[in-house]
């Protein structure tokens, strides 16, 4: 059985409890993951400057992947890699997105653009990402910076059927995933949360049979696929728990925690 050496964690609904707050368990246990010689990092849908408040209580010395791991920067937010979303396929990312009636997001290397300021889920991202978005009257000018486009919507059945017409419609000129039962992302082609595990198994030289995965959405499946192990939260829809090697607690239950726990454990850590 191969130890693993590298845990790999989804933030909203796995590391973070439904208020958006780090547990002092997780904390901890995240400390303990550094004392045994277990390098952590995280990737997210979440923009960098959404991520930037986990640095420091974590300790994370590793790259983050923000966007779906689409983008990889350092634990200083500077990038290491940073990809698009080619213009023609973000331009088509916005009538789909319109015509299911859902509120368009355009996140770029450093800015929240937003033309709906009433929009339903506004103020949750605010609080989420702890920052306020840019409002624009139009998303021509910022079509070729795209780093992420979203569609919120409350209409989640709806959601996840623009998912499918999206991804048909984009093919591999763009990732189109459900992070969260009402935000749909559109991401730049060929990466995902997968290549982001792969990227930094290869940094620390190690297989990717050695890195463990945690978490909770759709978006989290590509994780799951190239991990040696991988553990769905007790909240994952069940598609995301048949997929996963074990199923641990919920994120209010510190689901995260027990993993982390059980990841030490098969180690042999005390």
């Amino acid at each position: 059985m191969t130890k693993i050496s590298l845990v790999v964690s989804d933030v909203d609904g796995t590391l973070l409890t439904k208020d958006k707050t780090l547990t002092e368990r997780a904390r901890s246990v995240v400390q303990r993951l550094h004392q045994a010689g277990i390098g952590f990092t995280i990737t997210s849908s979440r923009p960098a400057i959404g991520m930037r408040f986990l640095i420091e209580p974590l300790a994370l010395w590793l790259p983050v992947g923000p966007f779906n791991g689409s983008s990889i920067v350092d634990p200083e937010m500077r990038p290491v890699e940073q990809h698009l979303i080619p213009a023609g396929a973000a331009e088509r990312s916005l009538r789909i997105l319109r015509a299911y009636g859902a509120d368009v997001w355009l996140f770029t290397t450093d800015k929240w653009l937003i033309d709906n300021p009433e929009g339903s889920y506004v103020a949750h991202e605010q609080r989420t990402i702890r920052a306020d978005p840019t409002i624009v009257t139009d998303f021509s000018p910022y079509l070729a910076s795209a780093c992420k486009i979203v569609g919120a919507s409350a209409d989640a059945a709806g959601l996840e059927r623009c998912e499918k017409v999206m991804q048909e419609a984009l093919g591999n000129e763009a990732t189109a995933v459900r992070s969260q039962t009402y935000y749909l992302d559109i991401t730049p082609p060929g990466f995902n949360k997968g290549t982001f595990v792969q990227a930094m198994a290869k940094r620390l030289g190690i297989s990717t049979d050695a890195v463990a995965t945690i978490g909770d959405m759709q978006n989290d499946l590509a994780m799951f696929r190239v991990s040696g192990v991988s553990i769905a939260m007790g909240n994952a829809a069940d598609n995301v728990k048949d997929n996963a090697t074990h199923v641990t607690a919920t994120n209010e239950q510190d689901g995260f925690a027990e993993a982390i726990e059980m990841i030490l454990k098969r180690n042999g850590v005390g």
